[in-house]
């Protein structure tokens, strides 16, 4: 069976995620603002949902349509093929949203969409009623400058959620991003990795789940397992798959601290959730007093911002600390991501790359130097 799916993306990610479904074997890979689409089948379905680091939910595309009337739309969504997906007893509950379009009303839209879906399957399953008491296929519109994407969601909880993160510090770092800034920074298996603002240890962990190549939703379970058209043999191969991938990173060293103990508390216990505790090494410390431990390495860190902080002046004294605290030298390299524009001037030097990023709905850079 040959699938077409959309992945929803935080900005500036589709690039990563392109590149990594290309990896996969993923075919069509074509990305746009926020989104990335490519097709596969089933076990492309579950390679992705079980590998992907950077994806936020794998969708399944049911269908694409233009419509401007409510009319249209209905009769757009009836036309779509929703049997070949949701069974007679599945529950199939709607959600979406509608941007730059002739139909603004989400609520309407999403009543229209639900009528449209169940007129559809009366037709196919010979039924008036449907108890909805089967496993949940989660409807997705996305209605943008009047094209209709109709998708089913094969997730469940999103992609971040690895399952290893229960505890975490105030406005933790995704997991999605914290492994986009391993990646950016070209995190290797043999490299000296420092996060000395590392709070509930995400970056870190990331880290050295990539250095490790372990699948990072290879202990969770997704929506799509319940989906009888699926195959359940389909999603023990790709874990099977997945763990034949991994290696053993011996010559891999991470290293976290963060002067709040309670964090490191909460990332040591994270870290052990995620199997990776003994590749990495926590103590409560100031970044100001930053000594690394070895002669080269590669560090990344997501300073306090916004919420975060007190006020901007606060910022300021803490990135001009960091700025003397890392040093510039051969062996070295430093991303830092960041809101605020002002940061190489608080820094002390220019970035010698900057990349945009977005940490929820927060527009940052990663200011990356390595020169």
């Amino acid at each position: 069976m040959n699938i077409n799916f959309v992945i929803p993306c935080l900005l500036g990610m589709e690039s990563l995620i392109a590149g990594e479904l290309k990896d996969f074997g993923a075919e069509n890979v074509t990305s746009e603002n926020g989104r990335v689409l490519f097709s596969g089948d089933e076990n492309m379905l579950a390679r992705v949902n079980i590998c992907s680091r950077y994806a936020e939910r794998v969708q399944i595309l049911v269908g694409s349509f233009e419509a401007k009337s409510f009319e249209e739309l209905f009769q757009g969504v009836k036309a779509l093929a929703w049997e070949e997906w949701i069974g007679r007893d599945d529950a199939f509950p709607v959600k979406g949203y509608s941007i730059n379009s002739t139909l603004f009303s989400t609520r309407d839209c999403q009543s229209i969409i639900k009528k449209a879906v169940v007129e559809r399957l009366k037709s196919k399953y010979h039924g008036e009623w449907f108890d909805e008491t089967g496993p949940v296929h989660q409807i997705q519109f996305a209605i943008n400058k009047d094209l209709v994407s109709m998708l089913i969601d094969t997730s469940g909880f999103g992609l971040h959620k690895r399952g290893y993160r229960l505890d975490a510090n105030d406005a933790p770092i995704k997991e999605t991003l914290a492994a986009a800034l391993c990646n950016i920074s070209h995190l290797k298996p043999y490299h000296k990795f420092y996060d000395p603002m590392c709070g509930s240890g995400t970056i870190l962990i990331e880290g050295a789940l990539m250095a490790a190549n372990i699948a990072p939703g290879i202990r969770r379970n997704f929506a799509a397992e319940r989906f009888d058209v699926i195959d359940r043999s389909v999603w023990k191969e790709e874990r099977e798959r997945a763990k034949s991938l991994e290696r053993e990173a011996h010559d891999f060293e991470a290293f976290g601290s963060d002067i709040d103990p309670k964090a490191i508390e909460i990332a040591k216990v994270n870290a052990q959730r995620a199997r990776v505790a003994h590749m990495i090494d926590f103590k409560v410390a100031d970044v100001k007093s930053f000594r690394p431990l070895t002669d080269r390495g590669t560090l990344i860190c997501n300073p306090p911002y916004g919420e975060r902080m007190l006020d901007i002046s606060e910022c300021e004294v803490l990135y001009k600390s960091m700025g003397m605290a890392f040093e510039q030298k051969h062996g070295w390299s430093y991303t830092i991501i960041s809101p605020d524009e002002e940061f190489e001037t608080a820094f002390g030097r220019k970035a010698d790359k900057r990349r945009k990023l977005y940490n929820g709905m927060i527009k940052c850079q990663a200011f990356m130097y390595f020169k």
